[in-house]
């Protein structure tokens, strides 16, 4: 009966935490092309880690290409993580590159909220043009 018991009781730890390892993976998927005149990020991807991995950073990842070769106007992704400022990475004028980076607070144990778009830097004297703005977002408190 003891052994019975026990066994039971240890079956159940084991089940607890295999629930709590799947709930605590980390929020992942695919972003979708991002398009406007003259720029596309393609083949995107993220993550966001869960607390304590990778600084419970949002990783991304994909390539930024600029599709209007003779318009003499680079390109880049800009990221802004919950409760911070927009931070951009430049691509190439004329080509295209791969990006992977980690967007993270040394403050926070983990982002919840991230935000993404791609743009085409079109100077001083004229606005941006921007794909849509991409949303991504996970409730860690509930797993």
């Amino acid at each position: 009966m003891k052994k019975a018991v026990l066994g039971l009781a240890a079956l159940g730890l084991v089940f607890s935490g295999a629930v709590a390892a799947f709930a605590a993976s980390p929020a992942k998927g695919s972003i979708p092309r991002l398009q406007s005149p003259g720029v596309e990020f393609a083949g995107g991807h993220y993550k966001l880690n869960r607390p304590g991995v990778n600084h419970g950073a949002f990783e991304w990842w994909g390539r930024l290409s600029d599709t209007i070769v003779t318009d003499r106007h680079n390109v880049y992704v800009e990221v802004k993580v919950q409760g911070h400022d927009w931070v951009r990475y430049y691509g190439k004028q004329r080509s295209s590159v791969q990006l992977h980076r980690s967007e993270w607070n040394g403050a926070q144990r983990y982002i919840a909220l991230a935000e993404l778009r791609a743009c085409r830097d079109r100077g001083s004297l004229r606005p941006d043009n921007c794909a849509r703005l991409q949303t991504f977002t996970h409730d860690w408190d509930r797993g």
